[in-house]
């Protein structure tokens, strides 16, 4: 038998933990809206009884909302009403509202979500028209004010709505979607400043 050749093969490349946030500095400017794409934070989902609201909110600084379309700031983190016991918290200051959360002992469900979800900023006079193009719902302050919030969707894809001023909005829907939803915000823009 001949001898076979030892192969010597390269070391397989580390994998890459590196973040790469989907659409990164994508923005479209029209006359009275701008779609931008926002940095990354970090997102969970957290479902929890009545019972456990007040553990919870003291751990992770902000009182959860307990009313339907409503939202809670505090210190770069919110939380949204999104069902009486589920509620969706963005972190933007870069801190890990799970590691809060997993230091209370009472029952709740808490689940990372961060690299699920893109967002988005509309902002301007004609945001909400923007938004309305492919959202049924009403948009105007009185029915939507600021800090509403609730989960609706844009076109065919389910998105979390939450009003951050009286002109903008944050938008935020899955990754997957998220050149879909960039795509018909973009296209809205436009139409809106027409």
């Amino acid at each position: 038998m001949a001898k076979a050749a030892a192969k010597k093969t390269a070391p397989a490349a580390a994998p890459s933990v590196e973040r790469r946030p989907a659409l990164a500095g994508r923005v479209v400017s029209a006359t009275d809206v701008k779609v931008e794409v926002l940095p990354p934070a970090e997102r969970m989902s957290l479902r929890a009884p009545e019972a456990s609201v007040a553990a919870l909110s003291k751990a992770l600084g902000l009182t959860l909302p307990k009313q339907p379309k409503t939202s809670a700031a505090k210190g770069g983190r919110t939380a949204l009403w999104l069902g009486p016991d589920e509620w969706f918290v963005i972190d933007e200051a870069g801190k890990d509202p799970l590691a809060d959360c997993a230091k209370v002992t009472a029952l709740h469900s808490a689940v990372g979500i961060s690299h699920r979800n893109v967002a988005f900023a509309v902002t301007g006079p004609a945001a909400a028209a923007a938004i309305n193009a492919g959202c049924p719902q009403d948009l105007s302050l009185e029915a939507f004010p600021v800090g509403a919030a609730s989960r609706t969707i844009l076109g065919k894809c389910e998105i979390l709505l939450l009003r951050t001023a009286a002109d903008a909005f944050r938008v935020e829907c899955w990754r997957s979607f998220s050149d879909y939803v960039f795509t018909f915000l973009s296209e809205a823009a436009s139409d809106a400043a027409a």
